[in-house]
């Protein structure tokens, strides 16, 4: 196995500061949160966070202009880019998302993240399927001009929250350009299927794994007290990753594993350590 961290999960720390911790605890890769910065002044005014406020994030709107200044920092400390990992869907512009195979390419990177339509119940599955093929159709021309892959991740509220559904729309493409990304924490709040069965589905399509937990738990919520899903650490959530890596053995996997911890037990830097260490203790259990 391979590991990289998806830096969306560390926006406390700069590029470079999250580059000198990944070296000093064992990681190989490095999946760069790709999005646009944003400009507001009470925004970058708050406290460091996931989706708004994140250090750890590379300028989309300048990606292309500062890859071979990302692609130097990285090689300084010996990490390679696995992926750019964009919020881009497949009915987004495609000169923006070929303007990020060519930073992907600048880099040395081999995949960038295109994700599915969103699925919030005003149109039907089927008709945003259609769109997604045609979509795919698009990024799939794209890939193979610049020479990289694209990957969807299997995502809740999507058209793709499990291994069957993610199939579904990929299987119409080569599987060389569009590749699937498996979750094991997204698959707790929607679509998850046994594991093995799961992998089996995708195939060749089965592009790279990414590690989270999460669980339910009974909050209040839309006026009344339910169960509702939530991120959680590696040690206190729903996925079984023993079971996982098992069948990850068992089909025959052996590309990067992305570390996306969305959990507020640990600072980033004990984050960063601690997750690799405890999945590297279940992978290295079962040789």
């Amino acid at each position: 196995m391979k590991y990289s961290l998806f830096t969306v999960s560390v926006p406390e720390l700069k590029p470079e500061q999250a580059l000198i911790k990944m070296k000093e605890c064992g990681y190989d890769g490095v999946d760069w949160r790709v999005a646009c910065i944003p400009k507001e002044p009470d925004i970058l005014k708050e406290e460091p966070s996931y989706w708004r406020n994140n250090y750890c994030t590379l300028d989309i709107e300048t990606i292309d202009e500062k890859a071979g200044e990302i692609s130097a920092l990285c090689h300084k400390y010996g990490i390679r880019i696995n992926m750019l990992s964009t919020y881009l869907t497949c009915l987004d512009s495609q000169e923006t998302i070929e303007r990020c195979m060519l930073a992907a390419k600048k880099m040395d990177c081999t995949r960038i993240r295109i994700n599915a339509p969103s699925y919030d119940l005003k149109r039907t599955y089927g008709e945003l399927l259609e769109e997604a093929f045609a979509g795919f159709k698009r990024v799939e021309t794209l890939a193979k001009k610049h020479g990289v892959k694209a990957d969807f991740e299997m995502h809740m509220r999507t058209i793709v929250p499990s291994a069957s559904a993610a199939f579904r729309l990929a299987s119409r493409f080569d599987p060389s350009y569009i590749g699937v990304i498996y979750d094991t924490g997204n698959v707790v709040y929607e679509g998850l299927e046994e594991y093995k069965m799961a992998l089996e589905i995708l195939g060749p399509y089965l592009d790279l794994v990414h590690v989270k937990n999460a669980r339910w738990v009974k909050k209040e919520a839309e006026g009344k007290e339910m169960f509702i899903p939530d991120w959680a650490s590696f040690t206190d959530g729903y996925a079984d990753f023993e079971k996982f890596f098992h069948a990850l053995k068992e089909v025959g996997y052996d590309g990067f594993i992305t570390f996306e911890d969305f959990s507020f037990a640990e600072s980033p830097e004990k984050k960063i350590k601690n997750d690799i260490s405890y999945i590297k203790s279940i992978v290295e259990s079962q040789n």
